[in-house]
């Protein structure tokens, strides 16, 4: 225990991690030059990007108008708590107890591991070689009387002197000449520094009471950091069940069935394993260890959960592609790594009371046909942006998520659906592939719509003409139908910035006397009819 009643806290922080994580996940080096990218802003850097000037906070061309060979990747929380976990695994392996405060800084009370080799530093000394036998040099560590001050005092550490110990009770005098940003509270140090307070010592000279007057809970809270007196508990991290599973091939395998027979044990052992822990598997990464050094991998949705077979299914669409089961591979595999991504209890996927049934018949049934037919023969709608009605349509393969390729939450000026000039409802009866027609004025000329939406005569009636191979069957094809109402045009321009691939359309809502609503399109001095309104 530290001064007052403290934690003894150590602190091990890995500079740059983020840049690490990113690197080695794009197979780069991270002694080049590199920086990690956070919503426009320069999250981290590397130490060849540093002595070029660039910082953290820039903005990427600031940064890249400095060092113009700079690679600039973006930051993904995935990639970074992800690679950091074998970190975590290996440190864990000498000493239990250590808790993650974010990717590339953990923390884990002093007092046992300064008991078991003797003293603090000699604990920090053996944390460090282990960590540089893991290959990830450079880490550091501080120790002091709380995380806070703990982790200041890793910051403050060198390349030279790795460790840095605060002792006891001496946090508040370590704290005293820093700066109040390290509180990472922007609206309170703003106003801290407009009250001339700059550093933490300034700002713990203040009362307590009269800081949680003025700043309420978060104002008192940083007053305690800065005053040295964390006293927030170090908790170990549960280590969670290792569910990964894993297949070597000695020798290359390089045929997709052979694979597809051998992963079929490693399934069976994640399933029940799963079932053990009272958990399924929704999201599953497969990866792909080739004989060439590459490492192919893939993340798979399941609708429900995963089942042995299901497993294979995946393994074998992912080595396959658009081959055949027995096809040959483009490079042998060697290994094969199962990691369930996402694993939720039981209970979150047991069905209701009331139906179920035929939701698992259907989902059954699909999953046989995909199985049989491969990854992309069973489809599904998604409905995303996009103008017209094909462009908002993207079909995803059963189990993949449902994401759109067109974001539905983006402007989309001109849309038949969502826009502002457009009016409701949308048409309930969308023909898989317009049918042509004709439209005539009264004096039975054709009705053409000039490029300022000038209408060269009003709508009176329109003929649908034979659909060919399209599939429709227009019973009344050729015949003329009076039009009773009409609303137009609306005028809609694609890729104007491109002559080559320029498209206006013109939109219309024509009333025939049967009181049936129809939409039709003019494009290039062709009607065509897209669909009906009930």
């Amino acid at each position: 225990m530290g001064g007052r009643g403290l934690t003894r806290t150590m602190v091990i922080w890995v500079p740059d991690w983020p840049v690490t994580a990113a690197a080695v996940a794009t197979g780069r080096s991270p002694d080049e030059p590199i920086v990690v990218l956070e919503k426009g802003k320069v999250l981290a850097t590397s130490a060849a990007a540093r002595a070029e000037g660039v910082r953290r906070g820039q903005r990427a061309r600031d940064a890249q108008s400095r060092c113009p060979e700079l690679v600039v990747l973006k930051y993904d929380p995935v990639i970074d708590a992800r690679a950091f976990d074998p970190v975590i695994a290996c440190l864990e392996a000498i000493t239990p107890g250590v808790q993650v405060i974010r990717p590339g800084m953990c923390a884990l009370k002093a007092r046992g591991p300064a008991r078991f080799y003797g003293s603090e530093e000699k604990a920090a000394e053996k944390l460090l070689d282990r960590l540089e036998t893991f290959d990830v040099p450079g880490s550091r560590i501080g120790i002091a009387d709380g995380p806070f001050a703990a982790e200041q005092a890793a910051r403050a550490s060198s390349a030279r002197t790795r460790v840095q110990v605060v002792p006891p009770g001496g946090s508040p005098e370590f704290l005293a000449p820093l700066s109040v940003d390290l509180l990472e509270q922007p609206e309170l140090t703003d106003l801290l520094r407009r009250l001339g307070l700059r550093s933490l010592g300034a700002f713990a000279e203040l009362s307590g009471t009269e800081v949680l007057t003025r700043f309420g809970p978060s104002g008192a809270f940083a007053h305690r950091l800065a005053s040295g007196s964390d006293d927030r508990p170090v908790t170990g991290r549960e280590v969670p069940p290792e569910l990964t599973r894993a297949l070597d091939f000695e020798p290359a395998v390089d045929r997709v069935d052979q694979v597809a027979f051998a992963v079929r044990a490693i399934a069976d052992e994640l399933i029940v394993r799963l079932t053990e822990l009272g958990l399924v598997c929704t999201t599953l990464r497969v990866e792909v260890g080739t004989e060439s050094g590459r490492i192919h991998e893939r993340e798979w949705l399941h609708p429900r959960w995963f089942t042995a077979a299901d497993v294979v299914d995946r393994v074998r669409w992912q080595l396959q592609g658009s081959g055949t089961a027995t096809s040959e591979l483009t490079s042998p595999v060697v290994r094969i790594r199962l990691i369930p991504e996402q694993a939720d209890p039981v209970g979150a996927h047991v069905d209701g009371l009331w139906g179920g049934g035929p939701d698992e018949r259907i989902h059954r049934a699909l999953s046989r046909v995909q199985s049989m037919l491969g990854h992309g023969a069973v489809v599904s709608v998604v409905i995303g942006g996009g103008r017209g009605f094909a462009d908002r349509q993207t079909l995803i393969p059963w189990g993949d998520p449902p994401v759109p390729a067109r974001p539905p939450d983006q402007p989309w000026p001109g849309a038949i659906t969502g826009a502002e000039r457009w009016p409701t409802p949308a048409p309930t009866t969308i023909f898989p592939e317009p049918i042509p027609a004709k439209v005539f004025a009264a004096d039975g000329a054709q009705v053409s719509v000039s490029a300022r939406g000038e209408l060269s005569g009003v709508p009176a009636a329109f003929s649908l003409l034979p659909t060919g191979g399209s599939g429709i069957q227009v019973a009344d094809s050729n015949k003329l139908h009076p039009i009773t109402a009409w609303a137009g045009p609306w005028l809609s321009t694609e890729r104007w910035w491109d002559p080559a691939t320029e498209s206006r359309q013109a939109r219309f809502q024509f009333q025939t006397a049967d009181t049936r609503a129809w939409l039709f399109t003019l494009h290039q001095a062709a009607w065509q009819a897209q669909a009906t309104y009930d």
